[in-house]
């Protein structure tokens, strides 16, 4: 399950990588602003006998050692397999989810929604989401606020921890929140980190037991970032919708081995190879074997605020914001050029002991052990800096059904013209009358003299699209209105109201 290639802590050796099959062994993943380090690590076997039990643990305390560099930085370990929920307790949960969405016929949803929500309450699924989400939260403050090195620890670390690591990523790094920096940051987290998407996704059918929707859990939490933060994101809701149904994709490659070296294994044999050639697995990243170039747009999000590019003046000035800094640059020693994380850095040392020292000095009291309120309310009382760290709102109703994704089938559920994706959809209308009008400014001011002017063509009008368009395409009107159940009873008398059409509303007009 090891990737190609991985970094570790320098005293970890090519023999103890092999010795131990690589459990044990602290893999980075990525690296805080302030030098602090998320890694991960493959825990030990439970059962063992006392000699190989001693010998690990020896082993486990000087990579502890190395890693917090004691006193002088701190480190956090985190044993995910205790703190989140286990595969099956994830595995069943999604799966009494699903089953609120498996309506076929118009009675069955009405039945259903008069349970609604305390049917959806008793899945589970959204207290996963939440817990998870939390967990991220916890380990952010620990990189950002408390500048601690964390190590989360799972027993193969290729499940919980994929999902922890790429959350705190995306919510902590603005270049993951761009479609090309997700798409790396699944790739190194995921693809080549080595999850097991054979088995958790159960492509054979072969055994029930280690299939887990584990990827999918990723991708509803970073939805409820995408929703709570628009802004923030390249890519749009329906990006993260067309990437779940891909998973299930079977000429695709991308989501179909346990790991890198299974795939290098399978792919390079004689069978894969026909007349023409050996045969090609075709990637998911290349949305253009699935959509057209107007589909395509869709998975771009016209709201995105962009990060602006500093002045040639500036990027002097701000070349080295994103190296490794320390949070109290109390002295003026130059720092050292040689920066990695596993390095001896002296003048980092000396500073983090002048830090400490001086803390102490000007707080009397200890920070207290549990702060994550106060870090979380914290953050949400200042404006949102769509650049910098993200913390989803976790409280009450804020995590949320994603609707495109489960709710597209139901027409019933569906919110004709209108909804985000209409919205979205006009805003690519007007951007694309914009760079019709820009070619035509263009010609006109170079005088071209033979051939006319082609414009783009605009995007289908979005009146009516349905709230779950591209997906769900209207197909036939709801038999009762979109009313709360209770009210419903109450109004089934009301022959006019059942009748009643849709009201229409012209979005094509100027606003």
């Amino acid at each position: 399950r090891l990737p190609l290639y991985f970094v570790v802590p320098i005293c970890v050796s090519e023999e103890n990588i092999l010795k131990y099959e690589g459990r044990g062994i602290p893999i980075w993943c990525w690296s805080c602003h302030n030098g602090a380090a998320l890694l991960k690590m493959s825990a030990f076997p439970k059962e063992q006998d006392d000699s190989t039990s001693q010998t690990q643990k020896a082993f486990l305390d000087g990579i502890y050692k190395t890693i917090s560099k004691a006193p002088y930085e701190l480190l956090k370990t985190d044993d995910l397999s205790s703190s989140l929920p286990s595969l099956q307790d994830i595995q069943t949960a999604y799966t009494r989810f699903k089953q609120l969405f498996l309506i076929d016929n118009s009675s069955d949803f009405w039945a259903t929604d008069v349970k609604w929500f305390s049917l959806l309450e008793s899945t589970n699924w959204l207290e996963i989401i939440r817990r998870v989400l939390k967990k991220a939260i916890e380990v952010a403050e620990c990189l950002e606020r408390q500048h601690t090195n964390v190590l989360l620890i799972e027993e193969s670390a290729t499940d919980l921890c994929c999902v922890i690591s790429t959350l705190v990523q995306v919510m902590m790094d603005s270049y993951s929140r761009t479609k090309s920096g997700f798409q790396s940051l699944i790739q190194k987290e995921w693809v080549v980190g080595g999850h097991g998407f054979l088995d958790r996704c159960n492509h054979l059918h072969k055994s029930d037991k280690e299939e887990a929707p584990v990827f999918l859990l990723l991708l509803n939490c970073v939805w409820q970032l995408v929703q709570q933060y628009p802004p923030a994101f390249e890519f749009t809701e329906t990006y993260l919708t067309v990437l779940s149904d891909s998973l299930y994709v079977p000429i695709f490659s991308t989501f179909f081995f346990n790991s890198q070296h299974q795939k290098d294994t399978n792919t390079s044999g004689e069978s894969f190879k026909t007349q023409s050639g050996p045969f090609r697995f075709l990637t998911v990243w290349d949305w253009s074997v699935q959509f057209d170039p107007k589909a395509q747009a869709f998975l771009n999000n016209p709201l995105y605020a962009e990060k602006p590019k500093p002045d040639k003046s500036q990027r002097k000035t701000t070349r080295f914001k994103h190296q490794r800094q320390l949070s109290l640059p109390l002295t003026t020693t130059k720092s050292s050029s040689k920066r990695g994380f596993f390095r001896e850095e002296t003048d980092h040392f000396i500073k983090n002991i002048l830090g400490k020292r001086i803390g102490k000095l000007i707080n009397s009291s200890d920070e207290p052990p549990n702060s994550f309120r106060e870090f979380y309310d914290s953050w949400h009382s200042k404006p949102v800096d769509y650049h910098g760290l993200l913390l989803p709102r976790i409280d009450g109703p804020e995590i949320k059904v994603w609707a495109q994704r489960y709710l597209r089938w139901i027409p019933e559920a569906q919110l004709h013209g209108g909804g985000t994706i209409a919205t979205a959809a006009k805003i690519l209308d007007l951007m694309e009358e914009v760079q019709s009008l820009q070619v035509k400014m263009d010609e006109e001011h170079c005088q071209a003299i033979s051939g006319d002017v082609h414009s783009v063509p605009l995007l289908r009008n979005s009146a009516r699209l349905s709230s779950l368009f591209p997906f769900a395409l209207l197909q036939r009107q709801s038999v009762k209105p979109a009313l709360p159940t209770s009210t419903w009873k109450d109004l089934e008398d009301e022959d006019d109201l059942v009748k009643r059409d849709d009201e229409f509303v012209d979005l094509t007009s100027d606003m």
